[in-house]
């Protein structure tokens, strides 16, 4: 009995297992079909009726190779076209900058030519105007010269006289007056000329009575030279005045030590404006100058 069911149970369990298989089997195939419609995606109502699309043929690329080609050597053309004109408008304005810098040269070049000229006129001018200023001046020195000729001939006779005058006083005076004279004029002499005189600009400038021009032009200056003994002298304030030409003046300077002791009787001296102020000169020391102030009494 056991043997029995343990048959029975074995050809039950093979039984079962037969049954499963084919089932599975045929699940699987019924799955199957299910899934490929999944996959598949749903056909176009269109596509249904419209019959399948024939192969293309192998020169079809070609002949959109060939359609392609035109259009692009078109645009390649009118590219071309374009960069031909951009060039020639370029030259047009290259050439339109070229002009107008020529011109603009061309004028510069005219307004320097202008000048030029007006620059050699106006030279000529100034030339012309200086020959006649020259011209002018040598005549105004000539008729000068010629009217100085005979003034300058009178003051040397006048000096002449002067100093024949002053001779013979020389001889009239007694030696005691002119020890007198010459003891006077040693108090004004200077131990050392260069360190005791002082010009005008040194002393402030000077601040005494002016002579006018034509008074100054008619009696001083180098055209008028004197000789000092033969004025009116006396002394003010410790100074020594003369009278000459209607003015007296003083010496302020005294006079220098290597003069001749009796250069106030002698030497011809004028009296003339230098820079500063007025000075006493003697002709037979140029370099030298004294200072004088000029009073009216």
């Amino acid at each position: 009995m056991v043997k029995s069911f343990r048959v029975i149970g074995a050809a039950t369990i093979f039984l079962l297992l037969g049954l499963t298989v084919p089932a599975d089997s045929r699940q699987e195939q019924q799955d199957k079909p299910q899934n490929q419609e999944k996959q598949q995606p749903p056909a176009k109502p269109d596509e249904k009726q419209q019959p399948p699309a024939k192969p293309a043929r192998q020169d079809q690329p070609q002949a959109k190779g060939q359609q392609g080609q035109p259009q692009q050597q078109q645009r390649q053309q009118q590219a071309k076209g374009q960069q031909d004109q951009q060039r020639q408008q370029r030259q047009q304005q290259d050439n339109s900058a070229k002009q107008q810098q020529q011109q603009a040269k061309g004028q510069q070049d005219q307004q320097r030519q202008q000048r030029q000229q007006q620059d050699n006129s106006a030279k000529q001018q100034q030339q012309q105007a200086k020959l006649q200023q020259d011209q002018q001046r040598q005549q105004q020195d000539n008729s000068q010269k010629q009217q100085q000729q005979p003034a300058r001939g009178q003051q040397d006779q006048q000096r002449q006289q002067h100093q024949l005058q002053n001779n013979e006083s020389a001889q009239q005076r007694s030696p005691e007056d002119a020890h007198k004279q010459q003891a006077a004029w040693q108090g004004d002499r200077a131990s050392n000329w260069k360190s005791d005189h002082r010009t005008w600009q040194q002393r402030g400038g000077y601040s005494g009575y002016r002579v006018p021009d034509d008074r100054f032009r008619a009696h001083y200056g180098q055209d008028h030279g004197f000789i000092i003994y033969s004025l009116p002298v006396m002394y003010v304030g410790g100074y020594r005045r003369f009278q000459y030409g209607g003015f007296w003046f003083g010496l302020v300077d005294p006079w220098p030590e290597y003069w001749a002791s009796d250069w106030y009787d002698s030497d011809d001296v004028y009296v003339d404006y230098y820079g500063d102020g007025y000075y006493l000169y003697n002709r037979r020391y140029p370099g030298d100058r004294i200072a004088i102030s000029f009073y009216l009494n």
